[in-house]
């Protein structure tokens, strides 16, 4: 019987068609424009899980608003560290995107941002003094020196009719606002990304693809077997650089990998739903991100917030997201996905971290049983008019959290994003969530310099990644004049 295995050679293969991969291959593409890519996903479209504007929790994530960010320690000091690291990021991820825009790689921005201001809204006298606290420790850094704030009720009621409206005058409110911040599709950029990037010489996508196999040869290059899975057809990739870059699905990926530095990872899936407004008119009095603090043993992705969106260009109103629990890793996922990712080597830091995070379990126990009054009693608390017949219940994106061993190599809960990568540089894979899609040209741009090292260090590579990001290798934050002039200039080509 004669073999009917398709055999396809390249420079890099590419697994999962999500905004982590689209950036990827445009930076590589620019950087070196001979590259052989090939991309494999298991739907039929890009896009369609962690990047798709209904399944992304906070787009236009700058942390501007974002109050898990800035942790309060027991003593009242907060620490900015984490805000302006992604801020700055966020900042990198406008460069590269002015840059596509600007030299017609993309078509149109206007598909993709919108400005909208980011406010963070907080009652009750400690919440109030908190924000306040919290509005003196950023503002006093040159990233976040746009930043108002008020307990005024008149000044709130113009920054966010809809929350205000129905409340008492005499209670005890406060909010932040930044206007410079934006709404991003990440669904239509992607698309958009994909779009440019596979109508360059070399690069080919391959939609309903599913990798079943992966074994790195002793030459250090990577067989990867896959299935179309419309005709059955088996496919063998050969490459000397493969990405995973799957969301939730780069867990199970990284386990068939079988290397070295993926001992021990394990995943906590978390589901999602939206509260989505139904009524135009209502729709129509938002025009704000609002968050809020998170409750007690919360997930930082279940920060609640009243999110003003542009999706597929219809404005739409959205609250949650409410958390809940699935064994699946992707929204299209499997129910298996959860106990077939358990193995030896990460069964203990699993029990561990789940011992750690009993309020988390039982956050999400309690967010499971909700009712339909009491997600309403919440939306409430963020819009106090809010009738039941403007809203229903939307299905969000799962979340899978990262497990990792911690120093004493027991276990731990991770809630950013978390990037492995093999000593030689051949395999990379992107595991986590929040802030994910904001920052991913940063934590590109980092990949690039782990896995194509020699190639970083030259001038000629230098040069081009400046070109795409003109701040490349200094801090915004440390540089207002430079921070002011890339903020000016993106926000021009971006039309903001």
């Amino acid at each position: 019987m004669s073999d009917t295995t398709i055999r396809i050679h390249s420079d890099v293969v590419l697994i999962g068609a999500g905004i982590m991969s689209a950036t990827l291959g445009l930076l590589l593409k620019e950087l070196q424009p001979d590259l052989k890519i090939e991309i494999y996903e298991r739907l039929d479209a890009a896009a369609l899980e962690s990047s798709d504007a209904w399944n992304n929790a906070g787009t236009g994530h700058s942390a501007f608003c974002e109050l898990n960010y800035t942790p309060e320690s027991p003593d009242g000091t907060i620490n900015p560290a984490k805000a302006i690291s992604i801020a700055e990021q966020f900042e990198v991820s406008r460069q590269f995107w002015s840059y596509l825009v600007s030299e017609g790689k993309l078509a149109s921005a206007k598909e993709f941002i919108k400005s909208i201001p980011h406010i963070s809204f907080v009652w009750g006298e400690e919440n109030v003094a908190f924000l306040k606290n919290r509005f003196n420790v950023l503002q006093a850094n040159p990233i976040f020196a746009d930043m108002e704030f008020s307990t005024d009720f008149s000044d709130l009621m113009q920054w966010m009719p809809l929350v205000m409206n129905g409340r008492n005058e005499g209670e005890k409110v406060a909010a932040t606002s930044m206007k410079i911040g934006t709404d991003v599709n990440f669904g239509a950029l992607t698309r958009m990304m994909f779009a440019y990037l596979t109508s360059l010489d070399g690069v080919t996508i391959h939609f309903g693809h599913e990798v079943k196999k992966m074994k790195q040869r002793e030459d250090k290059t990577w067989r990867i077997k896959i299935t179309d899975l419309d005709s059955g057809q088996k496919v063998k990739a050969y490459t000397k650089f493969v990405f995973i870059g799957a969301g939730g699905g780069s867990l199970p990926l990284l386990e068939k990998a079988d290397v070295p530095e993926g001992k021990g990872y394990g995943g906590f899936p978390v589901s999602g739903q939206w509260l989505k407004c139904t009524n135009p008119d209502v729709i129509a009095q938002h025009q704000a991100k609002v968050y809020g603090k998170a409750s007690v043993g919360a997930p930082p992705m279940s920060v609640p917030h009243i999110d003003s969106r542009m999706i597929d260009g219809e404005k739409a109103l959205l609250f949650g997201p409410f958390a809940g629990f699935s064994t699946r890793f992707l929204k299209n996922g499997s129910y298996s996905d959860l106990p077939l990712s358990i193995k030896p080597s990460n069964i203990i830091p699993m029990l561990v971290a789940g011992y750690k995070n009993i309020p988390l379990t039982k956050y999400l126990i309690e967010q499971v049983r909700q009712s339909p009054k009491d997600r309403m009693d919440a939306l409430r608390e963020y819009v106090p008019n809010a009738r039941s017949k403007d809203w229903k219940l939307e299905r969000a994106g799962q979340r899978v959290q990262v497990i990792k061993r911690d120093e004493e190599l027991i276990g731990k809960l991770e809630f950013g994003t978390e990037m492995i990568t093999t000593a030689d540089g051949s395999l990379a894979v992107l595991l986590g969530a929040s802030p994910g899609a904001s920052t991913a040209v940063s934590i590109m741009v980092d990949l690039v310099g782990k896995c194509f090292k020699e190639e970083m260090q030259s001038s000629e590579w230098k040069e081009k990644v400046k070109k795409m990001i003109p701040s490349y290798g200094q801090a915004l934050n440390e540089n207002p004049t430079l921070l002011a002039e890339v903020r000016a200039s993106t926000a021009e080509v971006l039309n903001l």
